[in-house]
Formats: structure tokens, sequence, C-alpha cells
């Protein structure tokens, strides 16, 4: 089980942007994900005609290692680390460690 998903809104802890927030877009794989507005590179883009696409300069998000991030708890209004526990029926779902709150999916 991914401790976390798309959709889930962390703040990263390590690196060049050090406390910034933004939700998670997308895993690029098992260890990788892309978080908006997080590592942002200027990349220069050939014009395509067919796809409607200029031409120039453009940032763009690159992936970022999941170690390098935290969940954040809006609780507690800070980062907070990923447990699993499992209920009654069997299911499993995700909570956070400090307090043991489930966390909503968005």
């Amino acid at each position: 089980m991914n401790k976390i998903r798309k959709g889930d809104e962390v703040i990263v802890i390590a690196g060049k942007d050090k406390g910034k927030r933004g939700a998670v877009e997308r895993r690029v794989d098992a260890q990788y994900v892309v978080v908006e507005g997080i590592n942002l590179a200027k990349k220069h883009a050939k014009p395509n005609p067919m796809k409607g696409a200029s031409g120039g300069i453009v940032e763009k998000a690159l992936p970022i290692h999941q170690s390098n991030v935290a969940i954040f708890n809006k609780a507690a209004g800070k980062a907070d680390r990923v447990g699993v526990k499992t209920l009654q029926d069997g299911s499993r779902v995700r909570v956070f460690k400090s307090s043991g709150d489930e966390i909503k999916a968005a």
C-alpha cells in the first residue's frame, strides 16, 4: 500500500523547495511523485502546430523522491507520518501516526 497517493497534500521536508506545500499530481513509479509547483525546471520546447503548442521556455514540474516529502496534517498544521490500520471488516486504511485519525482520500 502506497503511503503517498495522487491527490494527497504534501509538504517538502528536504531539498531546494523545503517547506513548500502542494498536491500530488501523479506517481511516476514506486519511488517518485510529481507535486504541483514543486521541483520546477525550465525546459525549451519546440513549437508543434499539430498539437497547437507554441514553442519557447516552459516551466515543468519534475519528479521528487517520496522520501523528501511528508503528508500534511491539516488538523495539526504540520508534516506527519503515515501508518496503516486494519479495520474490523479486514480493509486497511491510512492513518496519521501522531493522532490516529484516518486520512481522507482526495
